[in-house]
């Protein structure tokens, strides 16, 4: 059994040194096979063709690691990516807009591999700010 400390490593790699680096052949050892992802992803196959979904909307993202802490076989990270949207994104035209995104994960780790996650993103925030959706919505001023 890993420690909590380990498990907070394991995430932190797949950050650093798999997401942020490119390095996604590292998905193999840190996603288990039978990971189960917050949109229903399985394995470390679906697992990449999200990040790789990601990292073509926007070529170049860097998320940075806020907070990693944990407890038990789950550890739970907030980040804040920036990026230029420069590629296709969930069906959208590049728009050349600078995005940042925040969220919160939770990861559940056994035997030194991520089994699942559960994720909060601010999703809206992005389509705003690239576009999709206009600010408007936002405004807490403004009643649906």
């Amino acid at each position: 059994m890993n420690t909590v400390e380990q498990n907070k490593e394991v995430v932190r790699t797949l950050y650093e040194d798999c997401i942020n680096a490119g390095r996604l052949d590292m998905l193999e050892r840190l996603i288990a096979p039978d990971f189960t992802g917050p949109k229903g992803e399985r394995g470390p196959h679906e697992y990449r063709a999200t990040i790789d979904a990601v990292r073509t909307g926007f070529p170049g993202v860097r998320f940075h690691l806020e907070d990693l802490f944990g407890e038990g076989d789950r550890v739970a990270a907030r980040w804040t990516f920036h990026a230029l949207h420069g590629g296709p994104f969930v069906g959208l035209p590049p728009s050349g807009a600078r995005v940042t995104q925040t969220g919160n994960v939770i990861f559940q780790l056994r035997d030194g591999q991520i089994i699942r996650t559960w994720l909060q993103a601010d999703r809206l925030g992005v389509l705003q700010q690239i576009g999709a959706v206009p600010r408007a919505f936002a405004s807490p001023s403004k009643p649906l």
